[in-house]
Formats: C-alpha cells, structure tokens, sequence
C-alpha cells in the first residue's frame, strides 16, 4: 500500500516548473506512481501530476471512474461512458494534436481546493506517452478523458486550469486564490502551503 504525500497549494513554485522528461533510471518510480495513486485516491481526485506532489517531471496519473458513476436517474453521460475502467499512468507525454469545437466544463484541482470554474478545451487530442512499463503508445482521446489528460498535461507544463479563464472570472478568483495560497483553506486531505514548514491536514 502506498504512502499518502502533501499536495502542493496553489503559489507554490513547484506547480510553475515545467517537468522534465525521465527514463527508466529515474529512482524509486514504482514506489513513487503507487505513492501518488494513494494520495489521490485519498483526495477523491480523478488525476494527479508529479509536479503537484513536488517532483517537476512529466509524469501524470488518471483513474477517471468516478465520471463513469451513475447520476440520480441512475443514467451515465454519454461522454463519460468506457471510463469505469480507464486508469493509467502517463510517461513523458506529449499532446500532439487538439481539435474540435471547445466545449466548457467545470474544473477543479486538488491544488486549488473549493474553487470550480468553466474551462474550454478542444473534445479530441492525440498525444504519444510511455507508460509503467515502458511501453510508448500513440493514441487518441476524446470527451472527458481528453479533458482529464489536458487538465494533468497542463501541470507538467506548469500551467493551472485558472490560467485558462478570461480576465473578469481571474480577478474574481484572487482573493480565494491568495487564502488558498496562505493556507486559509479547509480540506480533508494533507496539502502543502508555500512558506510553510509543516503541511496541513
């Protein structure tokens, strides 16, 4: 069983690096992917990066079951479905292509708790990655996996889903942003605050 780490709040530098890419010498990665599975799960996050977790490498998780869950109707969304299953580790990624008219979807991120703003993306990206076991791939994603993947590819990249909003929906946000920053923010998973020694629970 995995060890559960601190997430990275938002202001933190590391959340800002862009990662590097790794090879299979690249210590502990095993351990370092099971860690960061277990502290997402504890976070109910459907994705995780290294960066957020204090590594600037291109490395992102995603279990994206919980999209593929039933809603009161006991129906499932028509994007989300095949995703009961889709769990995978992500290996020095590269997006390749996005395309398709942007659609807008609530966003949220275990490093910016309590704040959901509406993201456009493009539906469908190709992208190369190598996975746990070295194995590269090319494929094509749509829906909400394609979202997911963009979302966690953006923090290898140093981005957060707030860069994406326009300019009156950033200024709102500041405020809670900055509380965020300073740790004025209540969760029920271990995250770490810049400028502070000591996560908090």
């Amino acid at each position: 069983m995995g060890r559960v780490l601190p997430i990275e709040a938002y202001g933190s530098k590391m959340l800002r690096k862009m990662g590097e890419d790794i090879d299979k010498n690249y210590p502990k990665l095993d351990e370092l992917i099971e860690n960061m599975f277990e502290t997402m799960y504890k976070a109910s996050g459907v994705g995780l990066a290294a960066p957020q977790i204090g590594k600037a490498i291109r490395l992102f998780i995603i279990d994206a079951a919980p999209f593929a869950e039933p809603n009161e109707e006991g129906e499932v969304d028509e994007m989300a479905k095949g995703l009961e299953d889709f769990k995978r580790i992500f290996i020095n990624a590269e997006i390749i292509e996005e395309d398709g008219e942007e659609w807008g979807f609530e966003e949220g991120c275990l490093s910016i708790p309590k704040i959901r703003e509406e993201v456009f993306r493009e539906p469908r990206i190709r992208m190369t990655y190598l996975d746990e076991n070295w194995k590269k791939h090319d494929e094509v994603f749509e829906g909400f996996a394609a979202r997911i993947i963009q979302h966690e590819y953006d923090h290898i990249d140093g981005v957060l889903f707030t860069d994406h909003l326009k300019p009156l929906r950033k200024r709102l946000v500041q405020r809670k942003l900055k509380e965020i920053s300073i740790g004025n923010v209540e969760v029920n998973y271990r995250m770490k605050f810049p400028g502070k020694s000591k996560s908090k629970r």
